[in-house]
């Protein structure tokens, strides 16, 4: 599962040529509502427990440790063995700790080294369950404004890493079915002085698109 940070459905729509690498990697689209505040933690709450935020209890900005029973839990019971790849200080890397799960948390904040890691994980081919955190966009949305040249590019890359991921998953677990998304955790709008921002009740901010494809096992 990746989850790229803030890209909202009408940049998806607006823009589809820096979704190409996305959407001929994909096979389902699913248009969504975000929950609000349409802020990271709280999104990513109810993403991973399939709760409002008042049963999973983040429902402002902040990173407690989830309590409640999540999909990581799930799958633990199950017996599978799940692996989140995050910036240290991102909330994805906060909100889901004390599991029994493999966590990589990178101090830099920067992408290079949670691809990289995604990358590595994937070729060893030890976990069921991989979540990957990228928080490009939304960190320059924030200061250049959601169109900016700088953020659409951030876009393109997201969207890049994506078909990487999805090439490596489907020569190296080819053992497997498998599930691979990409998954925003909330939209974004323009404010003044062509900064972006988010959390209103507004379709900007509110509405977005997840994408999946299936990939089915192939017996040697």
């Amino acid at each position: 599962m990746y989850n790229p940070d803030a890209i909202a459905q009408w940049i998806y729509e607006k823009y589809p040529h820096f979704f190409e690498s996305v959407t001929n990697n994909t096979d389902i689209e699913v248009p969504l509502s975000t929950v609000m505040p349409s802020v990271t933690p709280v999104c990513f709450g109810t993403m991973y427990t399939g709760t409002q935020p008042e049963v999973h209890g983040i429902q402002k900005y902040e990173k407690p440790v989830i309590t409640i029973d999540t999909f990581f839990d799930a799958l633990i019971r199950a017996g599978k063995k799940p692996a989140l790849i995050t910036y240290s200080r991102s909330s994805l890397s906060r909100i889901y700790l004390e599991r029994d799960m493999d966590y990589y948390q990178f101090e830099t904040g920067d992408i290079e080294d949670v691809n990289a890691k995604t990358m590595q994980v994937i070729l060893e081919d030890k976990h069921d369950v991989i979540v990957i955190y990228n928080g490009n966009y939304d960190k320059i949305m924030h200061k250049q404004g959601p169109e900016s040249p700088e953020a659409l590019a951030e876009i393109r890359l997201n969207s890049h890493i994506f078909a990487v991921i999805c090439r490596l998953v489907e020569e190296h677990w080819k053992n497997h079915n498998t599930l691979v998304g990409f998954a925003m955790d909330h939209g974004c709008h323009e404010i003044d002085d062509n900064c972006g921002s988010h959390g209103l009740d507004m379709d900007e901010d509110i509405n977005i698109v997840h994408l999946y494809k299936g990939f089915a096992r192939r017996e040697e």
